[in-house]
């Protein structure tokens, strides 16, 4: 497993990207429609489901029973509602409408709203950071699974911080600056996870955790993934997009084997 090491750091980091990647399109004058938001929410939904049923809970069911493996996929579930609940964040398909029509609202109200947003989303993506890089431990596939499906759902998070920012300061410069630094989180929850896993990393502990981590890849699908995706209106591009991802992955796991 450490031979992953830096493999699991490189993932976690191209994850973390895919924010920046958000903020660029949510300031582009041509931005993603409706249909193809709905579908990719949806298509990682489906990717997180899969992977998080199909293989981080039953390796880690066939490593420490199935007992320790429902404590430790729970938990997973626990920490992630805490932190929701806590830390609250939105995508800006939540709202209804393109998300230009948020240049109309108040300036200074924007940009305390984008740098909040940024702050939410700063914090969900520290225990995500964890997931990608305890999945590429695992294994490399597992690893760009996890990473994929994560840095999908990214994008949007890019533009609901890019937008409000830009609309209230008319600055590029610092609504990438805030994306960024907001998508980094996934880096640094990589780098944690490191500094605690590496020292105590048994086969026993990684099963743990990853039961973990599939709860919390469970949970952000049904209350961020889904919900989002539907908030586009567009019902059928999100069940296809979460039958899509569950069959992509189906077929990815079943090539890696």
């Amino acid at each position: 497993m450490p031979q992953n090491f830096v493999y699991a750091l490189v993932l976690s980091a191209l994850a973390a990207t895919a924010t920046t990647l958000g903020s660029l399109l949510g300031m582009a004058v041509r931005r993603p429609g409706k249909r193809f938001m709905a579908f990719s929410l949806g298509f990682s939904a489906g990717v997180m489901m899969f992977v998080s049923f199909a293989e981080l809970l039953l390796s880690s069911i066939s490593e420490i029973g199935f007992a320790r493996a429902a404590i430790g996929f729970f938990g997973g579930m626990g920490v992630m509602f805490v932190v929701d609940l806590l830390v609250p964040h939105e995508f800006v398909g939540e709202h209804g409408g393109p998300a230009a029509k948020v240049c109309d609202f108040d300036s200074n109200a924007l940009l305390r709203t984008g740098l909040l947003i940024a702050l939410g989303i700063g914090i969900h993506n520290l225990p995500e950071g964890m997931a990608t890089f305890a999945g590429a431990l695992r294994s490399r596939g597992l690893g760009i699974a996890i990473a994929s499906a994560i840095a999908l759902h990214n994008i949007p998070e890019g533009i609901a911080v890019a937008v409000p920012v830009f609309c209230a300061t008319g600055s590029r410069r610092k609504a990438l600056l805030w994306s960024a630094m907001s998508g980094a989180a996934e880096l640094a929850g990589a780098l944690l996870a490191a500094a605690v896993l590496m020292p105590l990393l048994t086969d026993a502990f990684l099963a743990w955790v990853l039961a973990a981590v599939a709860g919390l890849m469970v949970f952000v699908s049904f209350d961020e993934l889904i919900p989002g995706s539907y908030s586009y209106g567009h019902e059928h591009m999100s069940v296809g997009g979460v039958v899509g991802g569950m069959a992509l992955m189906a077929l990815s796991l079943l090539a890696l084997r």
